[in-house]
């Protein structure tokens, strides 16, 4: 399932955007996926791409542009989340700390993380396509 059409709803920051390069090197495309459990799983968490694999019970978000990165890092978002968070833009950060022992970045000494903020036009009320 995607996300709005028309709608940016994920973004990523320079830092986060330096570690994407790094970790592209390393290990090839890639991809997030953001599930909202509890613990690690309510953070973003960055896979070699396909590695996760995602089914209808996922919404793409959307497709990160990172500079220096030759293709677009998909991020997906579990349907249930997505629905708690469907009026929001993200941003997706890295901060000092230990990452999920199953996210890349985990052994890079850091951690990626959401910010978020209210989405103000009114396509955010459209419910998601199917």
């Amino acid at each position: 399932m995607d996300a709005d059409a028309g709608v940016e709803r994920i973004a990523v920051t320079a830092e986060a955007g330096a570690v994407l390069r790094a970790l592209r090197e390393q290990h090839g495309p890639l991809m997030f996926h953001q599930s909202g459990g509890c613990c690690d799983g309510s953070a973003p968490m960055c896979y070699p791409a396909g590695e996760f694999r995602t089914g209808g019970s996922d919404v793409l978000l959307g497709r990160l542009a990172v500079t220096g990165v030759p293709e677009p890092v998909d991020f997906w978002m579990s349907a249930d989340q997505f629905a708690r968070w469907r009026h929001t833009h993200l941003t997706v950060d890295v901060v000092p700390g230990r990452g999920s022992g199953f996210s890349l970045e985990a052994p890079e000494g850091v951690r990626f993380l959401i910010r978020s903020r209210l989405l103000t036009e009114e396509p955010a009320n459209r419910p998601a396509d199917d």
